[in-house]
């Protein structure tokens, strides 16, 4: 018999430090007439990241599929500025 839980959590620090944790555990037991076997697996993780100033934070999203987590965060559209072209005389 094999147990898993996994715990991914997504959040948003001070608006631009976008910080993923998490943490997994596993059990594992086996058994026969003769002989029993339990293993047991934890861990933990955590990762910051500093977004741009141009990050929409209200709009960050998170997916999980397959146990792949997906982070999207969309950014402000930046104008370019304009540019004019100048003659020269001579």
């Amino acid at each position: 018999m094999i147990s898993m839980a996994n715990l991914v959590k997504v959040e948003l620090e001070e608006g631009s430090v976008l910080k993923i944790s998490g943490e997994r555990k596993r059990e594992k037991a086996e058994k026969s007439d003769t002989w029993r076997l339990f293993e047991r697996t934890t861990g933990s993780f955590l990762r910051r990241f500093n977004l741009p100033e141009n990050t929409k934070a209200d709009d960050v999203k998170a997916a999980m599929e397959n146990g792949v987590l997906t982070v999207t965060v969309p950014k402000e559209e930046v104008k370019k500025p304009e540019v004019k072209s100048i003659k020269i005389s001579g």
